[in-house]
């Protein structure tokens, strides 16, 4: 075979593995049963040039339960990525903290919130600097939207914790890219691992980031996965 045959076929198989899809495979293991899986679960996914598979998993038990569940099914599956998502609420702050340190010895992505999920949703309108508790939350997210200059229904909008339509209000009249940026701005104001007096602080914009494909460690990750 000539030397240009080769190189022809070679590029031919060249070009067909490049034109394969890069897929991913996303676990996420929820401390709630609804608040946070309806969020994740009506995200709008990038197809291009990533395909997501994404599986949530609502537990409803406290944050080392989550963890520990996250854990067991990254051992028994072939993820590419293995999320626990959990408050600070009322457990304890050992607890919290230990929950925090068994995921990253783990290898477990860790999107905590302190005090609740609940901040991430307010970042999309304001950056809240000062600590809250999670009853408070209701009424600021509330003000938020009905504040928001994209926001012109004549009826008040009330927040509703387990809405399967949260997604929707917090990206069409907030800022998702405002809800990273301040959440990460005030992750950084914290250099302790006492992560149970940081508060407010979330950690949810990591797994957002992974999610609409801003995860550049990943998505190069995923890149060497399709060629090797």
């Amino acid at each position: 075979m000539s030397i240009k045959k080769k190189e022809k076929r070679y590029a031919k198989r060249s070009l067909k593995r490049r034109e394969r899809p890069i897929r991913c495979k996303i676990l996420i293991v929820c401390e709630g049963t609804k608040t946070e899986p309806n969020y994740f679960n009506a995200f709008k996914l990038p197809q291009e040039p990533v395909v997501y598979d994404i599986e949530t998993k609502g537990l409803g038990k406290n944050p080392m339960s989550v963890v520990g569940k996250a854990i067991d099914l990254k051992n028994e599956n072939d993820y590419d990525r293995v999320w626990s998502v959990f408050d600070k609420d009322a457990f304890s702050d050992q607890l919290f903290n230990d929950a925090i340190n068994k995921a990253e010895s783990n290898k477990v992505g860790c999107a905590w919130s302190n005090e609740a999920f609940e901040l991430w949703f307010l970042y999309h309108f304001v950056n809240r600097t000062t600590g809250m508790n999670r009853e408070e939350y209701k009424k600021a997210i509330s003000d938020a939207v009905n504040n928001s200059p994209n926001f012109q229904s004549k009826t008040r909008y009330v927040y509703a914790k387990n809405d399967k339509d949260n997604y929707r209000v917090m990206t069409e009249y907030g800022s998702m890219d405002n809800a990273i940026k301040y959440a990460e701005e005030m992750s950084k104001k914290y250099t302790d691992k006492r992560y149970a007096t940081h508060n407010p602080c979330t950690m949810v914009f990591k797994l957002v980031r992974q999610l609409i494909g801003q995860d550049e460690e990943l998505n190069e990750e995923l890149k060497r996965k399709v060629d090797s």
